[in-house]
Order: C-alpha cells, then sequence, then structure tokens
C-alpha cells in the first residue's frame, strides 16, 4: 500500500459543495491500495503512520508522532498514487488494486484506524472530492509498505 502523509493544522475534504470529513492539527493521509494488497499491508501502513515522528517536540524536533500530540487522521482514497508513467506522459492506473479490492482495504484501513485513534474523519471513496488542507511546515511524507 501507500500512502502520502502530510502533517497538517487544519484539513477538510468536500464532496458537492458539503464538508464530509474535518480535522485540526493532524495529519492528512492519501491512500492507495495496488494489486496484491491486503490486510497485512493495511496494518503495516497503519502503524507505521501512528508512529511517524513528525511533530514537533519542545525543543522543536520532529520528535513526536500524531498519537503524542492527539492529532486527527482525515484519511482520503487516492488511487492515483499508483500511477506509471514509464509509457510516457499518460498515467497508467494498472498498478492500483482494482476498485471494489480498493474499496474493501480502504474501508478496513479506516476501520483499523478509528479502532485504535479517537479521531478519524475520511473523505468519500470514488468520489470526486476538493481537499483542502494548511500544510504545517510543510511536511510531506510518503510511506510505502510491501
Amino acid at each position: 500500500m501507500l500512502a502520502v502523509v502530510q502533517r497538517v493544522r487544519e484539513a477538510k475534504v468536500v464532496v458537492a459543495g458539503s464538508t464530509v470529513g474535518a480535522i485540526g492539527q493532524g495529519l492528512l493521509v492519501l491512500v492507495c491500495a495496488e494489486r496484491g494488497d491486503a490486510e497485512a499491508q493495511a496494518d503495516k501502513l497503519l502503524a507505521k503512520i501512528l508512529k511517524l515522528r513528525i511533530f514537533s517536540d519542545d525543543a522543536g524536533k520532529m520528535n513526536r508522532s500524531v498519537q503524542d500530540v492527539g492529532g486527527g487522521l482525515l484519511v482520503v482514497s487516492q488511487f492515483t498514487l499508483a500511477a506509471d508513467l514509464s509509457g510516457g506522459n499518460r498515467p497508467s492506473f494498472t498498478n492500483a488494486a482494482p476498485p471494489e479490492e480498493g474499496r474493501r482495504l480502504y474501508d478496513y484501513f479506516v476501520q483499523q484506524a478509528r479502532a485504535v485513534h479517537p479521531v478519524v474523519q475520511t473523505g468519500e471513496f470514488a468520489a470526486g472530492m476538493q481537499v483542502h488542507l494548511v500544510n504545517d511546515g510543510p511536511v510531506t511524507i510518503p510511506v510505502v509498505v510491501r
């Protein structure tokens, strides 16, 4: 599974003019299931994200996790993270999990996140979404688990 994690001061997802998910300080997590991924990859990805030390401690060093600072997670499905540009300028998305499998793994990831973290909001799978964020830093980290 793939993710791009952004440390944010605030973030929200809007679908058809309505906010469907919003957080204050925390992490915007753009997540993508690839072909062959299973629950094990989702579990590893979630564990890595929750322990990722990218929030500042009292000395100003990135030494705290989202759990340490009590931040929220805004989890947004984004199959385009699996884009392959090796064939030219038009991306191929054949590495992304098929829609049904992508939805299943996305839903599983969100369910597991909600079981262990107090603030988890989401976008809407397969919807046209507008993601609004105030990136803090900016800090943007790609996370890949196999």
